[in-house]
């Protein structure tokens, strides 16, 4: 990935992803593969990486609401406290990362490429 991350409580709000879950046609979903097996797995692969930029995102995030040592500390911590709520909340809004690789997939963003089994060995 880039050095650039992504900011994931901005970005699911540009590409129009659900916030909740959906039916969806399998048979259709999967024509691109010919296997729905396949594009679920394609999918599910995307949703763990989603899953784990997501989170590493959100540690960055809350790295700066380090634990007050000082009694000045605790002052400010407690306006910082109401921050780090915030940005957690922020992230808690952010929709499942199943719903936005599922997203990707129907819009030709995901790259992949199937192995073939080589049946000679």
């Amino acid at each position: 990935m880039d050095n650039q991350k992504k900011d994931y409580r901005k970005e699911w709000r540009q590409k129009k992803v659900p916030r909740t879950t959906v039916s969806r046609d399998m048979v259709s979903l999967s024509q691109d593969t010919g296997n729905v097996y396949e594009t679920l797995m394609i999918i599910a692969k995307r949703a763990n990486q989603i899953s784990q930029e997501i989170k590493e995102s959100l540690q960055e995030s809350l790295l700066e609401f380090a634990p007050a040592t000082t009694v000045e500390d605790k002052l400010v911590d407690n306006v910082m406290n109401e921050e780090q709520i915030n940005c957690s909340r922020s992230y808690e809004r952010i929709p499942k990362s199943t719903l936005i690789a599922t997203q990707e997939y129907k819009n030709g963003e995901l790259f992949y490429e199937l192995r073939s089994e080589n049946k000679d060995a």
